[in-house]
């Protein structure tokens, strides 16, 4: 599911080359996919109050083969702008049921165990500039549309398997009312969509063109491929650690030290342009990012009750999801009015600042929530 997600980014130069796509273009094809994601997030929510999580599962299994199929067969870009929302549609569903379930089936330590999850997640996203660059080897762009097509297919038949030898516990059973949830906790919802939506925009109008952008200071695309890697890959223990870490150091202020800091690997981009400090600060920077997703999930369900979980959850990933989504379209918008790279990197770094700034003010006044209400 995550591989779905990112695996446009090492793909957008190889896209460009075979369809001639512009950077407009190839932008609004990350986006729709992560604006995919972002829409059955809150019917998902609802969904889930009346279908087992292992069903939610199952189907958004089917629709990943589905759409990763439609984009492996054409080479058209609006057909590859549908199946790419289709792609993101899938993973959407999937993270709400998933991340829901996990919580569940491990209550006593929810940050560790979605830790596990997300490395499990990330590595799929470490591997996706690899798979590309093997692709291209015997193949094109499209060969590794197939290979995700088929391994969707595959996991999807092997998760039901075990699915049906499992015991699921009671907990979601007393949740059946998606909107008396989201406004009983609509103050942790609302900060935790803020924190990780506006962060996760930047990022990801980032990730998607970073292998762009390196070639623009002299890097070759294999290159950028592999400093795009280094990004993904510190992002696997960085799961790891801030899942363990989210059990034990107080939500809020955990979150706003991981925001400060990637807002500063932000502002410093520009101004490196070695292969070593640049594979340094993509370390810092894909370790920092990726922490805040484990902290932020165990501040939500964690602490959210039972009746409240999975609907108010959906609602969180509807919003952070809409939020994150114009990320690449809006770097690709600016990229074609000719701004330079190092000027937008700045700007999203100033926002950023911004956000930083408001969410410690309301911290220290005391106006965010530490934990949901109960």
């Amino acid at each position: 599911m995550n591989l779905s997600r990112v695996v446009f980014a090492p793909l957008i130069e190889p896209i460009r080359a075979a369809t001639g796509a512009s950077d407009a273009t190839l932008g609004l094809l990350a986006t729709l996919v992560w604006i995919g994601s972002a829409a059955p997030r809150l019917p998902t929510g609802y969904l889930l109050t009346r279908v087992t999580r292992a069903q939610a599962i199952f189907g958004s299994g089917l629709a990943l083969t589905a759409g990763t199929a439609f984009v492996a067969l054409n080479t058209d870009p609006t057909l590859l702008l549908v199946g790419g929302f289709v792609m993101g549609t899938a993973s959407g569903v999937y993270l709400i049921a998933a991340n829901t379930l996990v919580s569940e089936l491990f209550p006593s330590a929810p940050g560790r165990a979605l830790g596990g999850h997300g490395v499990a997640s990330q590595l799929a996203a470490v591997a996706a500039p690899t798979l590309v660059s093997a692709a291209l080897v015997v193949g094109d762009w499209q060969t590794t549309l197939r290979a995700i097509a088929v391994a969707a297919a595959v996991t999807t038949v092997v998760f039901t398997v075990i699915a049906r030898r499992t015991d699921f516990p009671e907990a979601g059973t007393a949740d059946r009312d998606l909107l008396g949830a989201v406004w009983s906790q609509w103050r942790i919802v609302l900060t935790a969509v803020v924190t990780v939506g506006l962060t996760s925009m930047v990022w990801n109008g980032l990730f998607n063109f970073y292998v762009t952008y390196l070639t623009t200071i002299g890097f070759t695309e294999a290159t950028g491929r592999t400093l795009l890697q280094v990004t993904f890959g510190a992002g696997v223990p960085a799961f790891y650690v801030s899942g363990r870490l989210s059990d034990l150091l107080p939500a809020v202020p955990y979150m706003l030290t991981i925001l400060a800091i990637f807002t500063g690997c932000i502002l410093l981009l520009p101004t490196l342009t070695g292969f070593w400090p640049l594979a340094a600060l993509g370390a810092v920077m894909g370790y920092t990012i990726h922490s805040i997703f484990p902290a932020v999930d165990t501040y939500l369900l964690g602490s959210l009750p039972d009746r409240h979980r999975a609907s108010a959850y959906a609602a969180y990933g509807a919003g952070m999801m809409l939020l994150q989504a114009p990320g690449s379209a809006v770097v690709g918008g600016l990229r074609g009015m000719q701004i330079p790279f190092p000027a937008i990197f700045e700007g999203l770094g100033a926002g950023l600042v911004a956000l930083l700034f408001v969410l410690l003010a309301l911290h220290l006044d005391g106006r965010l929530p530490e934990t949901a209400e109960a």
